[in-house]
C-alpha cells in the first residue's frame, strides 16, 4: 500500500484534494478527525483535545489501512497537530511529537497557500499563512521523505497532485 499524507496550513484545500484524489484513483481516503471532534465538543478546546484528535486521526488511518487499499490518501496528518499545538499553546505534547515521528508515509503533498483563505469558525490564523506554510515545509524537510508542493486551483490542483504522484510512483499509480 502507498500511503499519501496531505498536509498544510488551514484553508489550503486539504480535504478537497484528499476527496478528489480518492475519487480519481477509486480508493479510500482518511477524513480529518479534528473538524468532527471540534464541532461536537460544545466548549473551547484545550491541548488535551488536540492530543485526543491526534490519537483518533491515527486510529482512523489504521482502520483505513486495514482495508488494504493499493493507495490511501490521508486528509491531514500529525504535523498538523504538532504545529497547531506549537502555535496555539507554545509547545507540543511529547505524545504528538513521538506519534508524528513514528508514522510512515510514502509521500507528503504539502498544500500551497495560493488558495484564498476562507472563513470558517474552526479556522484561527488567516494572518499567519506564510509563517505556517514555512513551518510545514521545515517539518517535512526534516523527515527526509519524498514530498511535493501542490498549488493551483480547482481541477489544476488535482492535476498538479497527480503529476507528483506519477513522478514518485510511475509504475504503480494509474487512475482507474
Amino acid at each position: 500500500m502507498i500511503k499519501i499524507a496531505i498536509t498544510g496550513p488551514e484553508s489550503t484545500g486539504k480535504s478537497k484534494l484528499a476527496e478528489g484524489l480518492a475519487a480519481v484513483y477509486k480508493t479510500a481516503f482518511v477524513p480529518e478527525f479534528a473538524r468532527e471532534y471540534l464541532e461536537d465538543i460544545g466548549r473551547p478546546y484545550d491541548i488535551h483535545d488536540v492530543v485526543e484528535i491526534a490519537r483518533q486521526q491515527l486510529k482512523l488511518e489504521a482502520e483505513a489501512a486495514n482495508l488494504h487499499p493499493d493507495i490511501l490518501f490521508c486528509d491531514t496528518e500529525l504535523t498538523v497537530c504538532k504545529i497547531w499545538c506549537e502555535v496555539k499553546f507554545g509547545y507540543c505534547p511529547v505524545e504528538i511529537s513521538q506519534w508524528a515521528e513514528a508514522v510512515d508515509y510514502d509521500l507528503y503533498l504539502l498544500c500551497d497557500i495560493d488558495l484564498p483563505w476562507e472563513y470558517d469558525p474552526l479556522r484561527e490564523h488567516p494572518h499567519l499563512r506564510e509563517h505556517l506554510f514555512s513551518s510545514y515545509l521545515s517539518e517535512i524537510e526534516k523527515k527526509i521523505v519524498p514530498f511535493g508542493i501542490v498549488s493551483g486551483t480547482g481541477p489544476r490542483r488535482i492535476a498538479n497532485a497527480r503529476a507528483l504522484l506519477n513522478r514518485y510512483f510511475p509504475d504503480f499509480i494509474h487512475p482507474a
